[in-house]
């Protein structure tokens, strides 16, 4: 120790994870201290409601429903309400007036991240939040800092526990989305609300945080393409399976050039086939994962806890020791790079891949009929699979045909699909997914 005064902490929320970084504060507090040269004086904890049932038995006089009040007297406010309001008011404050923030908020970052990062760059703040991606995986520090040489050219990942619990069971276990929910909800995976999760609101959230740090551009929330679990069916995870894959709702960052030549950014949220040999298909029940391709580093994964008090708690912990260091060592804090300024691409200049199920009449010259379609959009088809006839629709004899596609761009397969839908040979397009996590 280097006799550097006590630094003050203010800890807004008390719920799983406030509860549990307030527990790791007090119960560390010499380990903590010696390495950071500083010891840390948790100053109080703004609630909601002092009474309330908290999982951690904590010191009752360290509570206080004067939010404002603890931010003004604190060296370092950690953030853990969730929510935009009254979140991002506080934080503001909070940088205004010269202490670091660490916060977990994916959804005030997402939506407000630069505002506020220039907020703390103007006063020579620090603003960190690392748990807002991936709970206790480190990823956000790696792209800003280990990688912040490298050329990074995509970012894949499953960043939600729930979806992935859901997926992972019907995949492994034959479940339907039905029991696979109910099952997600009763282990505390899915809230009474799972719109959020099942829809990729949440992903969606984090692939804005991770597109703005690995390309340096500010992308957001609203620029991300989004599509949620909703419409995966048990057939398509069948089909999926026969062919190999697995079916995950990916978060997807990646940098690319249009067909105009123009250099810039996709970031995307959907449901794709990942190949059973991808390090991504073995992450189970409701783990995370982040799958990292750069021009030196090569190919990087970044796995484990995706949520969890005490996992979230790690993270948080980890930007509150670096946060007191700066305090103890000196100098401004270290400003997130925005200044690639790439544009934002839309999801139809995005080169990938389709599997595309189709109900068709049995009858001479359908697949002839079907290659023509494909062909008269630049899309080839890599394999074609046809099950036996059977009765379809006023007993006419039909077949299934499983196609999968070689990559092209987004638009032109979009339009393959719209093309099939309106064929005569077609009585219904029954499913389409992408395939990602290859070159």
């Amino acid at each position: 120790m280097n006799g550097y005064r006590d630094l003050r902490i203010g800890l807004l929320g008390c719920g799983s994870v406030g509860a549990q970084v307030a527990r790791l504060i007090l119960e560390h507090g010499d380990e903590l201290a010696a390495r950071i040269g500083a010891r840390l004086t948790l100053a109080g904890i703004a609630v909601r409601s002092v009474d309330a049932p908290r999982d951690v038995e904590l010191p009752r006089e360290l509570f206080t429903t004067d939010a404002e009040r603890l931010v003004q007297g604190s060296d370092i406010v950690i953030e853990l309400m969730g929510g935009i309001e009254p979140a991002r008011t506080l934080i503001t404050q909070a940088l205004q007036g010269g202490a670091d923030v660490v916060t977990a908020n994916k959804a005030l970052i997402a939506a407000h991240g630069p505002e506020l990062s220039e907020a703390a760059e103007q006063v020579g703040a620090q603003l960190s939040y690392e748990a807002a991606v991936a709970a206790a995986i480190p990823i956000l520090r790696p792209l800003r800092e280990s990688l912040a040489g490298d050329h990074i050219t995509r970012v894949l990942g499953i960043v939600n526990g729930s979806t992935n619990y859901i997926l992972d069971r019907m995949d492994r276990f034959g479940d339907s989305a039905e029991d696979a929910s109910r099952v997600a909800s009763e282990l505390g995976f899915l809230e009474a609300d799972p719109t959020l999760d099942v829809e990729g609101y949440d992903a969606a959230q984090k692939a804005t945080i991770l597109a703005s740090i690995a390309f340096h551009t500010e992308v957001p929330v609203d620029a991300v393409h989004r599509e949620g679990i909703t419409q995966i069916t048990a057939e398509q995870i069948d089909a999926a399976k026969s062919a190999g894959y697995v079916i995950k709702l990916l978060a997807i960052a990646e940098r690319l050039q249009a067909a105009d030549g123009t250099d810039g950014v996709s970031a995307r949220v959907y449901p794709a086939l990942i190949r059973r040999d991808h390090p991504l298909a073995a992450v189970h029940e409701g783990k995370n994962a982040v799958f990292v391709e750069a021009e030196a580093a090569g190919e990087l994964m970044f796995y484990g806890a995706g949520a969890g008090g005490a996992e979230t708690a790690s993270a948080v912990l980890g930007d509150l020791v670096s946060a007191a260091r700066r305090h103890v060592v000196g100098g401004p804090g270290i400003p997130g790079s925005l200044h690639a300024e790439l544009p934002i691409l839309p999801v139809g200049e995005v080169m990938t891949a389709y599997q595309i199920m189709l109900e068709v009449r049995d009858q001479p010259g359908v697949l002839a009929s079907i290659a023509g379609i494909l062909a008269e959009r630049g899309v080839s088809a890599a394999s074609v699979e046809q099950t036996v006839a059977r009765g379809g629709a006023g007993d006419e004899p039909s077949a299934a045909l499983v196609i999968g596609t070689h990559r092209a761009r987004e638009a032109d397969l979009a339009a393959t699909v719209e093309a099939l839908r309106a064929a005569e040979v077609v009585t219904a397009v029954t499913s389409v997914l992408r395939l990602e996590g290859q070159a």
